[in-house]
């Protein structure tokens, strides 16, 4: 019997200048190649810029979550540049400072004073009141937005990802926890599903279907590569050799989850219930929560860097969360440590989930693209929806950015809007300042009809 063999996806117009490698049930974006001419002109504006400009550049937005709240003592930077001073939570960004903006003060006033945990989570991303009782309703997240405006240019609009499974029911404060479980809503009423297990989020991206799950993307695009590595530079030879060894190394890996996926799955059918009911490993995640971080974010690198998404959101551990951390040494759950956020214990874990931003910053800012890197091209945001879970202040919020859009996003710096008066500290200015650098501008968005100002 022949495999299966999904028809191929259309690519889209702007897009038929950047070159792919083909081979059986799958189309592979390459990274920028500096020989072929053509190669990354995805409009006639960027062509028009010139190779090597900010505009010849698709730019890519990221957005990072984690639950509870950080670890406020240790949660600073002072100064700017080569000389910013970062706190112990955000060391693991020191090499990367000149890159980083960590903001201080921003908050979402519908999220304050409607209770904890759900109501401060549930529109985190959208800034839009979010309703208690049986039906959820509160807005479109901004990472939806991107996507619904910049998603028609790439072949998967946005990836929604997520290291922990959601929550069913309701909180004390009669909100559904479904607030609690996920950032990213495709509308008022819905959320993105998140997607948890790697070797899905692969098969998405890189369009594997039916049997052909089981055979190599590499093995099947090889003729095609060969082919391509004969017409380009040796530099750019390197660059692609390198690319598909990357791709190769995360697929090794992925290759071992689709296997533990599959018997979580034989072993959910014989117990009649769902794989995700079931612990880690049971249930086909990673035992180590590090080694899932890590995959998920080598699959929003690779989604980035081919241009098959620019738009990509990873909730590290949701509100409420029940992840522990014993390559931490830490004893309690993430939402009980979070009650004792000035804890050595806590602030371990809020260094740990900042050093998967870093991880993932790193990565992409190893990726040549024109003169600077894929890194410079993107803004990758982390948020929390509280700062201090001890007292569930959400008040102001924890938020750092790394990339600079193209040039479009100043960055090594440290802003502080505490004392800028409620009106100008809204995150939702902070969204709509990030969106006009990626060419999406609204008149308002959330709570806010203004930029935020000095970003």
């Amino acid at each position: 019997m022949k495999p299966y063999v999904p028809a191929p996806r259309p690519i889209p117009s702007s897009l038929s200048r950047r070159t792919f490698l083909r081979g059986v049930g799958v189309t592979m974006a390459l990274p920028w190649l500096e020989s072929l001419p053509g190669v990354g002109a995805l409009t006639a504006s960027a062509a028009e810029a010139g190779p090597g400009t900010a505009a010849a550049f698709p730019m890519r937005f990221g957005v990072m979550f984690m639950g509870c709240g950080v670890s406020p003592e240790h949660w600073w930077a002072k100064g700017s540049g080569a000389e910013m001073e970062l706190g112990q939570s955000l060391a693991p960004l020191e090499p990367l400072k000149g890159k980083v903006n960590v903001i201080r003060g921003l908050y979402n006033e519908p999220a304050t004073g409607h209770g904890i945990h759900p109501a401060m989570t549930g529109n985190l991303l959208s800034g839009v009141p979010i309703k208690q009782g049986a039906i959820i309703h509160g807005g479109i997240s901004m990472d939806q937005v991107l996507a619904n405006h910049i998603g028609q240019d790439t072949l998967q609009p946005s990836m929604v990802l997520a290291c922990e499974a959601p929550m069913t029911g309701y909180h004390e404060t009669n909100f559904s926890n479904a607030y609690s479980s996920h950032i990213s809503w495709q509308s008022a009423d819905a959320p993105v599903p998140n997607e948890l297990y790697p070797s899905l989020a692969f098969d998405s991206l890189f369009e594997n279907g039916g049997s052909l799950r089981n055979i190599s993307v590499l093995d099947r695009v090889k003729e095609h590569a060969a082919k391509l590595g004969r017409k380009i530079s040796a530099t750019d030879k390197a660059k692609l050799d390198e690319y598909l060894g990357s791709v190769r190394d995360v697929e090794r890996s992925i290759e071992r989850m689709r296997a533990d996926k599959d018997k979580a799955d034989d072993r959910a059918e014989r117990a009649g219930r769902p794989a995700l009911t079931m612990k880690r490993p049971e249930n086909g995640l990673p035992e180590d929560l590090r080694d899932h971080v890590r995959l998920m974010c080598d699959i929003i690198a690779l989604g980035f860097q081919t241009d098959k998404t620019r738009v990509a959101s990873l909730l590290l551990a949701r509100d409420l969360s029940a992840l522990y951390y014993p390559f931490l040494s830490v004893k309690d759950g993430h939402h009980g440590a979070s009650h004792y956020d000035t804890s050595p214990d806590y602030e371990k874990i809020a260094r740990f989930h900042v050093s998967q931003l870093t991880y993932l910053a790193q990565k992409l800012n190893e990726m040549p693209e024109g003169d600077g890197t894929v890194l410079d091209h993107s803004c990758l945001m982390f948020i929390s929806n509280m700062w201090s879970g001890t007292k569930h202040d959400n008040k102001k919020l924890p938020v750092l950015t790394v990339g600079g859009l193209g040039g479009r996003l100043a960055t090594g710096r440290s802003l502080d809007y505490l004392e800028a008066g409620d009106e100008n500290r809204k995150v939702c200015s902070l969204y709509l300042g990030i969106m006009d650098r990626m060419g999406v501008k609204l008149d308002r968005f959330g709570d806010a009809e203004t930029r935020l100002a000095g970003l």
